[in-house]
């Protein structure tokens, strides 16, 4: 799901702010996981959070937010670092880091926040993958990392 509204979206592109709001992003995707627990078709269901860039670090506040409902939180080309020191220890939710072998930045971010974090934690780097992932086969192999912590985690 899109965190941000068109309207914002379409501010974003021109601040590049909101995109690095983790609070407003969190809420939003917090208050989806709520939805999804009080919806009879899905309270049931295992909850995984996927998160890209920003994304990720909203989905690590969900995660030590609602440490009940969590099962498993990915991460792709994530800046977890922006979740913040005191939300990655509390995060206990299995964790998959997916970096690119050609995003050196993120990946030095990533093992950062894994060191920090209490949650079995998980780095896979892609190689030849920049931080988008647009290289041919990259996202592919992101799909297949994801799809084996699925498996392993939400069953």
């Amino acid at each position: 799901m899109d965190l941000l509204t068109a309207q914002e979206e379409a501010v974003d592109l021109r601040t590049r702010e909101l995109r690095f709001d983790i609070s407003l992003l969190a809420g939003r995707l917090t208050g989806a996981a709520d939805w999804l627990a009080r919806e009879e078709r899905t309270a049931d269901l295992p909850l995984a959070l996927f998160g890209a860039s920003t994304g990720a670090a909203a989905a690590l506040v969900t995660a030590a937010e609602r440490p009940e409902r969590v099962r498993l939180v990915i991460s792709r080309g994530g800046r977890p670092d922006l979740a913040g020191n005191v939300v990655l220890s509390s995060v206990r939710a299995p964790t998959l880091l997916i970096v690119g072998g050609r995003d050196p930045e993120v990946l030095n971010l990533n093992e950062a926040a894994a060191a920090i974090m209490a949650a079995p934690v998980t780095i896979e780097v892609v190689p030849g993958a920049t931080h988008l992932f647009e290289e041919p086969g990259t996202l592919e192999a992101v799909i297949d990392l994801a799809a084996a912590a699925l498996e392993r985690h939400a069953g």
